[in-house]
């Protein structure tokens, strides 16, 4: 029988009885280093992959999306292993990323120290170096709700209780049973690289990473990030929401806008907060606001300036994309075309020379960016502001003390916003940061530019790249963090994000993302009733109905 192997761009003979593993442990030496594989632009688990006559095969190693993600979902499942074989079965929680890893707490009633720490990495190796099997194994929802409280996991047992299938895959080692979102590794001796660090009060679970080619990243302390997420925490606790089983479990007993609206209000108290910290201090001029695409600026602006009027301030909103500098001065990337989003794209003497003025109440003539013409031109009234006026700017540089390089600091407040959800799917398997913004894109694209998903995806991978080079490194500069996720979105986002997801096509590049998100989204009930949601929600910038717009 002939298949393709698409990583190689030839055919192949392989043997009617033998597995593609099997194919694949004999063909590559270096087999290890694959960890998933996809057949006919389908990902499948590696071990239990079927075929065809003619098939196109193409195996993953970690440098693919997929494959990364298989690497860190089998690190997670020797993590927790390790921890339970260490102490004696104790819980373990893997809550968001942070410091260029997975940020994760153990039940302990005290702090983990050097000592646990180095047991727990000891025990790692040894699992790593005996190559035990992965088992995958499918489950009737009764057995595997039993095997799951037997094992102490309440959350995935929850969350089986909405599950809408009759099976479900669960991940076996050693007699220790998961379940992951998504696929695994055949056994533990594919991963090579991981390291352990104490973040307090847990631990931080490094992994390779592609910013750093696939080596162990540097390690990035984000002290203020996680401030950030740990408040998130405490607004699910406030909700009595931390896992998806517990929402779904609100929306089928009708007590779920109660939820909304508790949420919106701890939004409104934050902003309020915001501004109150702002309006204190009089030296403040300018507010800068950063943060990745879909993490709901505009409408954070919006509801800032509002909570600044309050304290007797007035605001003005200055677009950055009015100081472009002329088409043919733009700076190109290295594929020569031109890159828009480099700072030096901006032109920050003129910038900065009006910012000045502004401040101190001169009368400057603004200018408006011709993107047809691609220049600036001078076409808007003259403006002045006053002493009790605050200049907002939204923008992926303001973290960036280079754009406004010549305004002291002690006149500037920067804000970094992020859809950081405190909600993860169970102890185990937390929801991407990333993802949320993804599926808040695609909504917003259809429902405002008239977008398909597929036209979304595409764009995708260049706006994370502007958010990794533009933003990212500059997130600890913030004076204050906004987290713009809702506990109950993705509920929402789920009626408008499935049928635009379910238009990828099967021989789109995109049908593995296509499958992934829509295996994430089944995760979720929807909620029908919006009319708990307020006109001012950041949620309304993506599904429509702000009274911002």
């Amino acid at each position: 029988m002939k298949i393709e192997l698409v990583n190689e761009n030839k055919n192949v003979d392989i043997d009617n009885n033998k597995s593609l593993y099997d194919f694949l442990k004999e063909y590559k030496t270096d087999y290890k280093k694959y960890l998933g594989i996809k057949v006919n632009n389908k990902l499948r688990e590696l071990v239990n992959a079927d075929f065809c006559e003619n098939d196109k095969v193409e195996f993953l190693d970690i440098t693919d999306r997929d494959g990364h993600r298989i690497y860190v979902r089998t690190l997670s499942l020797i993590y927790i292993k390790a921890c339970k074989d260490v102490f004696k079965n104790i819980d373990v929680e893997i809550k968001h990323s942070l410091n260029k890893g997975l940020y994760t707490e153990l039940e302990f009633k005290q702090p983990v120290n050097n000592t646990k720490l180095e047991s727990i990495k000891k025990r790692m190796k040894e699992i790593i170096d005996a190559q035990r099997p992965v088992n995958t194994v499918f489950l009737d929802i009764d057995e595997a709700e039993k095997i799951f409280l037997g094992q102490g996991m309440k959350d995935k047992a929850e969350l089986l209780k909405y599950w809408t299938k009759d099976k479900i895959r669960v991940y076996e080692l050693d007699g220790y049973y998961d379940t992951f979102y998504g696929y695994l590794a055949p056994n533990t001796g594919y991963i090579d690289k991981f390291d352990l660090r104490l973040f307090y009060p847990g631990i931080i679970l490094n992994f390779p990473t592609k910013e750093s080619n696939f080596e162990l990243p540097e390690y990035i302390e984000q002290k203020k990030l996680y401030k950030v997420f740990k408040e998130a925490e405490e607004w699910g606790e406030i909700m009595d929401v931390g896992y998806v089983g517990v929402l779904n479990k609100k929306i089928v007993n009708n007590t779920i806008n109660d939820m909304i609206r508790i949420n919106e209000a701890l939004h409104e108290k934050k902003i309020a907060y915001i501004a109150d910290e702002i309006a204190g201090d009089k030296n403040i001029k300018i507010v800068l606001i950063a943060g990745p695409s879909s993490s709901g600026k505009t409408t954070f602006a919006q509801r800032l300036s509002i909570q600044l009027r309050v304290n007797g301030k007035k605001t003005y909103a200055l677009s950055l994309d009015d100081y472009f500098v002329d088409r043919y001065l733009t700076p190109k990337d290295e594929n020569g075309a031109y890159d828009f989003e480099t700072i030096d794209a901006l032109d920050l003497d003129l910038f900065n020379e009006q910012l000045l003025s502004l401040m101190t109440c001169e009368t400057v003539k603004l200018p408006v960016y011709n993107f047809k013409l691609g220049k600036r031109e001078y076409t808007r009234e003259p403006v002045t502001l006053t002493k009790d006026h605050i200049i907002i700017i939204e923008g992926i540089h303001g973290l960036n003390d280079k754009l406004t390089k010549q305004i002291p600091q002690i006149n500037k407040f920067k804000i970094y916003i992020s859809a950081l959800t405190q909600l993860n799917i169970d102890n185990h398997n937390r929801i991407s940061t990333s993802d949320l913004r993804l599926l808040r894109r695609i909504v917003r694209d259809n429902t405002h530019r008239g977008n398909d998903a597929l036209k979304t995806m595409e764009l995708w991978d260049n706006v994370v790249r502007g958010t990794e080079r533009f933003i990212f490194p500059y997130q600890e500069n913030a004076d204050a963090i906004f987290n713009s996720a809702l506990v109950y979105e993705l509920c929402v986002l789920k009626k408008y994000a499935e049928p635009l997801i379910n238009g990828i096509e099967k021989n789109s590049k995109f049908y593995p993302e296509r499958q992934r998100l829509l295996k994430f989204l089944s995760y979720f009930k929807s909620i029908e009733d919006e009319s708990a949601i307020a006109s001012t929600s950041i949620l309304r910038e993506f599904i429509g109905g702000s009274c911002f717009e």
